[in-house]
């Protein structure tokens, strides 16, 4: 069937000179076709893990009443790389394919299959079929904009100039409309007579089609020496026969199957967006606006009809700070059925939350130290996307959770705290492990309050083994090893160091023999390693521990 394909199925390519260039140039065909399915897999499958409002709903209703299952979910930001990979490895073998095609299809022209060949004489410049074809033009194009996405993807581009990636990001609305335009030069085609002009038959002047043998037709049509491996024709033709026919062979091009694989996905993704657009496009009504020490901001803000559950987290929009760019925050408060209020913590790390903090904060209130400063007054317009699902959902749904927060990270575990703050009765949540790992004192102050009110709750309700809260500092100056003097709760709990988390997990798998402990953890990579190991070791108890974990960088 290669023929068919390729159009050298006549006896003369057959015992022409150039054998190994016709296996080449049938390899390229096959590889370029192969990876190309591949492609078109991958370019479909790496549309659902944007699907956010999906992944969102799947998590939280009861359509996956499995944990373990929920849990795939937490994997959708690892499956949407690896299919960036998979698309990176498979363009470059179907480039790789494609200029061996375009070579071959220029040095081995033939003008029996001028509707079958690409070039449009011998020898022509194989670079002119790269750049002046419509599979070879966009094919380029989509070369281009694909290393601009996957550069800008790096982990030093998304942490030095996060812009960047946003952008180059949002590119792949032009890499699918590239690749829709791509499949449609119809340079790859099939013959469309097989039964009339099988594979390797022989068109002869004569009325009907019969065998001869190939020495009659050989001394007929060739002149040229055979291989040196035959002295005669009889040894190379010796009882074979081929089929003569008359009909010349018709070839067209292969239908478009891309769109097949990629417009369900694509569809779905764009319904969602607009959905999310629909959904966010009223702002919301910003309440205040609180500075933290240590360069955090705190908004709280309220919307109609807004509902969220603790470990979610949504995407704010400020056209007053760039009118195409947004960013993801976890929320630390969630509305209730008493109180619409909710809000986010903002770490001020970059261009979009400096420019951001200087609108809703005056200077003279960034440089608040221990005692946040409330600012009320106008505020610009703020659109919200969400809520969205997190890993941190699952923690309320073990009887025994550890949560491990570093630094900034602590803000996914304070929506979670809120809520048991408000009530924990609902929740299968019988005993949490809260460790908060920070390098300045500071720090401690965005939700020392949060904490105290939720110890002081449950030493009230005789239940002071519910929270075990344990704050470490991992750099002092040897002066400052209190958080404050109203905050004496905190302070006994408060302890100068890293923690020593093989001590910590034998002493939880100890005091909760045979259960299961979910393990959350939001902070930096070295930190959910060491954790994710630990959770992977078996211990003498009989406990064991579910990892679950996100990363911010």
């Amino acid at each position: 069937m290669l023929s068919a394909v390729t159009g050298l199925g006549s006896i003369e390519s057959t015992v022409a000179k150039n054998l190994p260039v016709v296996s080449i140039h049938q390899l390229g065909l096959c590889l370029s076709r192969a990876s190309a399915s591949v492609l078109n897999l991958n370019c479909s499958l790496i549309l659902l893990p944007m699907c956010r409002i999906l992944l969102a709903y799947l998590r939280g209703s009861q359509k996956v009443p499995s944990r373990r299952t929920r849990r795939l979910l937490d994997k959708s930001r690892t499956f949407h790389i690896t299919c960036g990979v998979t698309i990176c490895i498979f363009s470059g073998v179907h480039v790789a394919a494609h200029l061996v095609n375009a070579l071959n299809f220029s040095v081995n022209y033939s003008e029996d299959f001028v509707e079958l060949n690409a070039a449009r004489y011998r020898n022509e410049d194989p670079r002119k079929l790269l750049f002046t074809t419509v599979p070879g033009l966009t094919g380029v194009c989509m070369v281009v904009v694909l290393f601009l996405m996957i550069t800008a993807s790096t982990y030093a581009i998304r942490v030095s100039n996060y812009d960047i990636f946003w952008y180059t990001h949002n590119l792949f609305f032009v890499f699918y409309m590239l690749l829709m335009l791509h499949v449609s030069g119809g340079l790859l085609k099939y013959q469309t007579n097989l039964d009339t002009h099988p594979p390797g038959c022989i068109n002869l002047n004569r009325t009907s089609s019969q065998n001869i043998s190939l020495p009659e037709y050989f001394s007929e049509h060739f002149h040229e020496p055979f291989p040196e491996e035959f002295s005669k024709p009889e040894e190379f033709t010796q009882n074979t026969f081929v089929k003569i026919c008359m009909e010349e062979p018709r070839f067209q091009a292969n239908f478009p199957q891309t769109w097949l694989w990629i417009s369900g996905p694509l569809c779905l993704y764009c319904a969602e967006r607009l959905y999310r657009y629909i959904r966010s496009n009223k702002p919301v009504t910003i309440i205040s606006v609180i500075s933290h020490p240590s360069d955090v901001m705190e908004i709280r803000m309220v919307k109609e009809n807004f509902k969220a559950r603790p470990g979610q987290y949504i995407i704010l929009h400020c056209p007053s700070v760039s009118a195409l760019e947004n960013h993801p925050f976890t929320l630390t408060m969630c509305p209730t059925e008493t109180k619409a209020t909710f809000g986010v913590h903002l770490k001020i790390v970059g261009d979009w939350t400096e420019r951001f903090r200087d609108i809703l904060l005056p200077p003279s209130s960034q440089d608040s130290e221990i005692l946040p400063f409330i600012q009320s007054r106008n505020y610009p317009k703020l659109y919200i996307d969400g809520p969205f699902g997190s890993p941190f959902e699952e923690s309320l749904n073990y009887e025994v959770s550890l949560c491990v927060a570093g630094g900034i990270g602590v803000t996914p575990f304070a929506s979670i705290l809120n809520t048991l703050l408000d009530d924990w009765k609902p929740y299968k949540l019988r005993r949490l492990y809260f460790i908060w790992v920070c390098r300045d004192i500071q720090s401690f102050h965005w939700f020392a309050d949060l904490l105290c009110m939720l110890h002081n709750k449950f030493w009230q309700e005789n239940r002071p083994d519910y929270v075990n809260i344990r704050l470490y500092l991992s750099q002092t100056d040897g002066i400052q090893k209190i958080i404050g003097e109203k905050y004496h709760a905190l302070n006994s709990r408060l302890f100068i160091g890293r923690p020593r988390w093989k001590l910590l997990f034998d002493e939880i798998a100890k005091y909760n023999r045979g259960k299961t402990v979910g393990v959350f953890c939001c902070g930096p990579n070295s930190l959910s390693k060491t954790l994710h190991k630990l959770s992977n070791q078996n211990n003498s108890y009989g406990t064991r521990f579910e990892y679950n974990k996100e990363s911010f960088s």
